[in-house]
């Protein structure tokens, strides 16, 4: 992907939403049309606040249901997100 995020952004790629719980219920349709909040980073801008929070490509992270751009490139949908719609870093 030759995308860069300016500034205090990240691309992010959602994550597939889960189809069955771990106990193994089956979840309905109008539950996985719900978007993913969950996502892997793809791109890191250069700007200050990013790399105070030492974020890196390939880090999990939850982000605002609401927050960002959606893009589609090549068949794959990515959000760009500022800084401050990013919530937490999964480890």
């Amino acid at each position: 992907m030759n995308l860069k995020p300016l500034g205090d952004r990240v691309i992010v790629q959602a994550l597939p939403k889960e189809e069955t719980t771990k106990a193994g219920i089956i979840l309905p349709e109008t539950v996985n049309k719900e978007s993913r909040q969950e996502g892997k980073i793809v791109a890191v801008g250069s700007g200050e606040k990013v790399s105070k929070l030492e974020l890196s490509t390939g880090q999990k992270v939850v982000f605002s249901e609401y927050g960002g751009s959606e893009i589609k490139i090549e068949g794959e949908e990515y959000k760009i997100l500022n800084h401050d719609d990013l919530l937490a870093i999964v480890e």
